[in-house]
């Protein structure tokens, strides 16, 4: 089998309601997503080639790929590396490029095998991922009301853990927006806060010590994504876990922060990392230290497969007779927010039962990509 094309689709949704975090807001959703084609009719899909990454993809791999066999994923992922790495450019655009065409070629992989991408990376730990909800986003007009009738509908509908943002309001309001969601959903809930670098290192200590008596499970990506000096000073200061990395690409990016143990939970994103196979190798390292993984996901149903498959082969961290979710088991950001993209490329669009969401279990990513949709999407 060999590779014969690659297309790539930038998809918009448009929002019905605008909704914000501490670098701005959207009033829609976007994606990029490439399809790779085989002389066997067997297609692949992946995700993170929007924008310019689209560009890497097709003038820098697609005239290196084309004729190559994509079953040979640990090959062509060193090939795509490769062609960036004296440039400097497989970080960033260049490895969400890598990103998307590698777990395309996973998928194409197994369903030439029959097997799924799960079962090609050795077999599943478990057949179920635990889950939490990701919304609470800033909107107009929601505060106290929208913002609590939205936590306490992710408590009735069974998870057992969500996320909300700080970082784009004074301090002092986003305090209250945390007490006022601690004080709906009860003492049993898991509550984290996500500040998307909004803070430098004073800043995030500052916020994080008053936080600290409203029992925040984690604090995520609290400063720069690239400061790990940063990351260190406000984890030495703060009594919950520290969080980040869905920004960072390769194992290579990962390096510092893993070994300085700048983490207590990393979250590595599928679309971002390097593909399936980087998301492999650095979740393996990260496990090796001690280091929690709990993946970020917020995109199309594509990564959510993906990172579903790689999180059913993740050992608990560390080894329990017994683990838990959020505790030693990896537990996946379940995105909440309004997507037509996330909701509308397949025929059923992945749902959790008491927070978790079952492993797909067809060959390759296990899921069926309505190309229409994706067509319309793309228009």
């Amino acid at each position: 089998m060999k590779i014969t094309g690659f297309e790539t689709f930038n998809l918009t949704s448009q929002l019905d309601r605008p909704f914000g975090w501490s670098q701005g807001w959207i009033d829609h959703r976007s994606v990029g997503i490439v399809k790779v084609t085989t002389d066997e009719g067997i297609i692949g899909w992946g995700e993170g080639s929007g924008g310019p990454a689209a560009t890497v993809v097709h003038d820098i791999f697609a005239p290196n790929l084309i004729g190559e066999d994509p079953t040979n994923r640990i090959g062509l992922w060193q090939k795509m590396f490769s062609l960036l790495y004296n440039a400097n450019l497989a970080g960033g655009l260049g490895g969400s490029a890598i990103s998307a065409v590698d777990s395309a070629l996973w998928d194409i992989t197994g369903k030439a095998t029959g097997l799924s991408v799960s079962e090609l990376l050795g077999g599943q730990i478990r057949d179920k991922i635990a889950v939490y909800a990701t919304g609470l986003y800033y909107t107009e007009g929601e505060f106290p009301t929208r913002l609590l009738e939205e936590a306490t509908g992710y408590v009735n509908a069974g998870f057992k853990g969500m996320k909300t943002k700080i970082g784009g309001l004074p301090m002092d309001e986003d305090i209250n927006r945390v007490a006022a969601l601690r004080h709906a959903i009860g003492p049993d809930i898991k509550l984290m806060v996500d500040a998307n670098q909004g803070y430098n290192a004073p800043s995030a200590i500052r916020i994080g010590q008053r936080l600290a008596e409203h029992d925040v499970l984690w604090f995520e990506e609290p400063v720069n994504a690239k400061d790990v000096e940063g990351y260190l000073l406000v984890k030495s200061a703060l009594p919950m876990a520290i969080s980040g990395g869905e920004n960072l690409r390769t194992r290579y990016e990962f390096n510092d922060f893993l070994t300085r143990r700048a983490y207590d939970i990393v979250q590595p994103d599928v679309i971002n990392v390097g593909g399936i196979t980087e998301m492999r190798n650095v979740a393996m390292m990260a496990n090796s230290l001690g280091i929690q993984v709990n993946p970020h996901v917020w995109g199309s149903p594509i990564m959510i497969a993906a990172t579903l498959h790689i999180a059913a082969t993740l050992p608990p961290c560390p080894p329990s007779h017994d683990p838990e979710p959020f505790v030693q088991e990896p537990v996946m950001e379940f995105d909440r927010t309004p997507s037509g993209i996330r909701d509308g490329l397949v025929a059923e669009p992945f749902d959790q039962v008491d927070g978790f969401v079952a492993v797909p279990t067809g060959p390759g990513l296990g899921i069926e990509i309505d190309e229409d949709a994706v067509r319309r999407l793309a228009s």
